[in-house]
């Protein structure tokens, strides 16, 4: 058994948006995700309701603040409180995933659309081990760059704040990338830090539409472009002419098919395909 747990964007639920990616999200060949996985749970969890500085203070779900969309360094500090409450929020799940369904790490999947992709990014790099893969959709990286000055390679520099002080972890940028980020959300440090202990042999696939108005291309090649420094391995796809949301067929082909040869996750052909229930899939509040 499989979990793919995937984070809606801003002002949207989990319900919604997984009902619409389940019944939209059709493979070239017109599979749904359910018929080529059908060993999967989909969890599409609910962000909690909170004050939108970009939009007038109405209350919105949202996993966390923000003040700009094509600009999330704006004001950055409103991000704060809402990163944290919500990564203790995935961080249960993923416990939950693991103790209660017996879903070892290797076999979850964590991502998400917008800001449900930047919400799971921030969680991912804190992580102390990795785990199935990771996917995010017209995403960005919140504090990205704190985070891409965290990576920088500082060899014996003491004032270096995002060292403990042993020459390995100095040297290792995914671990410099996760104790930053675990004191972005106010998690405590990972006993005796190493490369290990981190999350950065998790494959990440990226996909971002060329012409996204809402959270521009730019931020997604920026994004990878830390990850990559941060010593993770990244797939990105940019999608010529497509605004902000998954491109139907490609994205999803594209998708699948990191699932199946990077993740190793089974997925059926389509003549094997079997109609899936909705008991596999699941939307909860957070």
């Amino acid at each position: 058994m499989y979990s793919l747990i995937l984070l809606h964007g801003l002002g949207s639920n989990g319900e919604k948006f997984g009902r619409e990616l389940l019944e939209t999200g059709i493979t070239s060949d017109g599979s749904t995700l359910t018929q080529l996985l059908p060993n999967a749970k989909f969890i599409f969890p609910t962000s909690r309701r909170r004050r939108s500085s970009a939009f007038g203070r109405s209350v919105l779900t949202q996993w966390f603040d923000i003040a700009c969309l094509p600009d999330p360094s704006h004001r950055k500090e409103l991000q704060l409180q809402g990163l944290a409450e919500s990564a203790r929020d995935i961080l249960e799940l993923l416990v939950q995933e693991q103790e209660t369904s017996n879903i070892p790490p290797s076999n979850i999947v964590l991502g998400g659309l917008s800001q449900g992709c930047a919400m799971s990014l921030s969680i991912l790099l804190c992580l102390d081990h990795r785990i199935g893969g990771f996917i995010g959709i017209s995403g960005y990286l919140p504090f990205r760059e704190d985070i891409d000055q965290a990576v920088e390679e500082v060899v014996g520099d003491d004032d270096n704040p995002f060292s403990g002080g042993g020459e390995e972890e100095q040297q290792d940028p995914a671990v410099r990338a996760a104790i930053f980020e675990r004191d972005l959300l106010c998690l405590p440090p990972v006993e005796k830090p190493c490369g290990e202990s981190t999350a950065h042999r998790t494959p990440i696939f990226l996909g971002h539409g060329s012409d996204d108005e809402k959270v521009p291309c730019l931020l997604g090649e920026s994004m990878a472009r830390i990850l990559v420094k941060a010593d993770y391995k990244v797939e990105l796809k940019v999608y010529h002419g497509l605004g902000h949301w998954y491109r139907i067929p490609d994205e999803i082909d594209n998708i699948v098919e990191f699932l199946r040869s990077v993740v190793g996750w089974k997925v059926l052909s389509y003549g094997n395909c079997e109609t899936n229930s909705d008991e596999k899939t699941t939307s909860t509040t957070v």
